[in-house]
């Protein structure tokens, strides 16, 4: 899915104090047109701070960023425009129904439509595409938790964004809902029209959807690359278990496959019910947060 289209984000040593407390320390990664990106991190550790300060809501401490070009601080109203936004929560429009929402918003988006590529999508093909064509005809705050989630990506993706911003978009979403949910995001990006920047804490969704993986832990970017290099920058070992003379045995390594070539040429046909579990990446994940958070302890304490 990446592309080496032109750059869409710029972020250059952002940094958030809230009080005395420094949120953000010189937070550095930038995105391409057509590239999906995954931002994990624990709880607190400043993501939707992050895409906050990206869309302009809020103002940062101090720090280079360019989103579409624009410095987001000073966004008008047609770069406003070229995003789009699904926030953790939305609760309003209650008595709205979904297909004339949806309509009604995609109204604000025609005048700045610059070709046809970008014209708002037509309401039909947008309910079809988030699954909501046979809830269209309700009143939104009769819909179940699933379906008001669906109704959030919609709305976000109703001006047909150069820039997707989603927040945890697929809390509350069944399998078949996330599964289609993905599938989405994939056109979106196969397609090169859509950049997409998106947070959640689910770390398979993040490995199946993202070009890069971003881990924010201690206030800074700790790894930033693909799952599988991430993989290979920490010390997270393979487990190999196998049975021999009806004993069985369990050794870690970093190198799973020329260990078991090795058992193999000094034991053969004595091995049985050999497995390999290979370091996922929520090991990588864990490993690298620990490192991240180690590492901000150490800053702060040395201050």
């Amino acid at each position: 899915m990446a592309t080496s289209g032109e750059i869409v984000l710029d972020v250059e040593g952002l940094r958030m104090r809230y009080g005395t407390t420094d949120v953000l320390h010189g937070v550095t990664f930038g995105a391409r047109q057509g590239e999906v990106l995954a931002l994990l991190g624990p709880n607190g550790a400043g993501k939707t701070t992050t895409i906050e300060i990206m869309e302009g809501f809020r103002a940062r401490s101090a720090g280079r960023v360019r989103v579409l070009g624009t410095d987001p601080a000073h966004g008008t109203e047609q770069w406003r425009a070229r995003l789009g936004v699904v926030l953790q929560s939305w609760r309003d429009h209650g008595r709205w129904r979904v297909r004339e929402l949806l309509a009604h918003l995609g109204t604000y988006y025609a005048p700045y439509s610059t070709d046809a590529i970008r014209r708002p999508w037509d309401t039909g093909e947008l309910l079809e595409a988030v699954g909501l064509s046979e809830h269209a005809d309700r009143k939104i705050r009769t819909l179940s938790g699933g379906q008001r989630r669906r109704l959030d990506v919609a709305i976000g993706l109703v001006g047909r964004p150069e820039l997707l911003f989603l927040d945890e978009p697929t809390a509350g979403f069944d399998p078949e809902a996330r599964h289609e949910f993905h599938g989405l995001v994939q056109r979106l990006a196969d397609d090169r029209e859509t950049t997409v920047l998106l947070t959640t804490h689910d770390l398979d969704e993040a490995d199946k959807l993202a070009d890069r993986i971003l881990i924010l832990a201690g206030g800074r970017i700790v790894a930033d690359g693909p799952a599988d290099d991430l993989a290979r920058r920490t010390t997270a070992a393979d487990e190999v278990r196998w049975t021999r003379d009806g004993r069985n045995f369990v050794t870690s390594t970093p190198g799973s496959t020329a260990f078991v070539r090795g058992l193999f040429h000094a034991y053969g046909e004595e091995i049985s019910g050999l497995e390999v579990r290979r370091a996922s990446l929520e090991d990588t994940y864990l490993e690298l947060v620990r490192q991240g958070e180690a590492a901000a302890r150490e800053a702060k304490a040395a201050q």
